[in-house]
């Protein structure tokens, strides 16, 4: 169990990030063993699929301790959005003793699998052929992914700053994940058992924020797990289960059927087809992996032709498929029973 402490400025001083690098490690991880994750199983496949030509034990092996894993391969943003180039420049900068120390204290009192020797012997060559092969991982399986795996994450992060700004880090802590809780300024995270059972040493960590305050990263591939960056030189880190991630890759079931798509055109036809329940603009664009920009032209299209209303609720406008609406896609689906997106 960790407890982090907010003193008056930290409470001001909490700040989020999408991190690609964290996706990479977390996709390696879930790639290694895809039964312990199957919500994730249909991405896997395919990633199977593309990988299979690449040596990953080295991966495998920065991520393979139960006492730590090493951060500098995913380097910490510092920004809000950075990109996988930024993230692999800042991990190709880090300085030789930080790479060496780090992969000592993964495995400290036991022997280094083999193929982490060169990031003790020579960490920057280690760490140039380690930039290569994460390229190469990346293009072939979260390149093609990421324009909807980053649409999920950015809708987290909107749904959380719109959480923080109406109640506090209260209200923001109240639903992050069940292994958080939030009391008198007093953030605990207790871990979980792994897959394995195993379950972490029953010490609490006390951790004083500084002036750098708390960085909150959602993720895909960390689900189901919370987990802590707490190692310096980073920032004090919680990265957490993004919302929606059970529905990511569930292509097929927004997919509209063909007559519609026809129709409409398969963007639009997907959007009518997504407003069987109301939605705003942001989370159309979550749930479809597009941008807001892209949906806003979609619905004011399906606004003039009558298929979808609008209602403003409070701060946000909410769209929902009119009666005629619902008829188009019941006629153009052929009678059968809809596959509808998770809500």
């Amino acid at each position: 169990m960790a407890e982090i402490v907010f003193d008056k400025a930290a409470l001001t001083r909490v700040r989020f990030a999408i991190s690609p690098t964290i996706e990479m490690a977390g996709s390696v991880r879930v790639l290694g063993d895809p039964g312990r994750q199957a919500v994730h199983m249909p991405w896997a496949v395919r990633a199977a699929a593309v990988v299979g030509g690449l040596d990953l034990s080295v991966l495998h092996a920065l991520q393979g301790s139960r006492s730590y894993s090493p951060d500098f391969i995913h380097p910490l943003p510092q920004g809000p959005f950075t990109s996988v180039e930024d993230d692999l420049a800042a991990m190709l900068a880090t300085p030789p003793e930080q790479v060496r120390a780090e992969v000592l204290d993964a495995y400290p009192g036991e022997r280094l699998p083999v193929v982490l020797d060169g990031f003790v012997e020579e960490p920057r060559a280690a760490v140039g052929r380690l930039d290569e092969l994460m390229r190469t991982y990346w293009e072939r399986a979260i390149a093609p992914h990421w324009a909807r795996m980053r649409a999920l994450l950015e809708h987290d992060i909107r749904y959380r700053a719109r959480q923080m700004a109406d109640g506090g880090l209260e209200a923001l802590f109240a639903d992050l994940d069940p292994q958080v809780s939030w009391s008198d300024g007093v953030l605990t995270v207790t871990k979980e058992p792994d897959a394995d059972g195993f379950q972490p040493p029953c010490l609490t960590r006390v951790m004083e924020l500084d002036e750098r305050g708390l960085l909150l990263i959602p993720s895909v591939f960390a689900w189901p797990k919370v987990l802590l960056v707490t190692a310096d030189p980073w920032q004090p880190t919680v990265i957490y289960p993004a919302r929606g991630v059970g529905m990511l890759w569930d292509g097929d079931a927004l997919a509209p059927p063909d007559a519609l798509a026809k129709l409409l055109g398969r963007n639009r036809a997907a959007v009518l087809l997504a407003l069987d329940s109301p939605r705003s603009t942001s989370e159309l664009a979550g749930l479809l992996g597009v941008t807001g920009g892209g949906v806003s032209q979609q619905l004011s299209v399906l606004a003039q032709a009558g298929l979808v209303s609008r209602q403003r609720v409070r701060r946000h406008v909410l769209y929902l498929r009119t009666s005629g609406g619902d008829t188009l896609v019941e006629v153009t689906s052929g009678g059968d029973e809809l596959a509808r997106p998770a809500a």
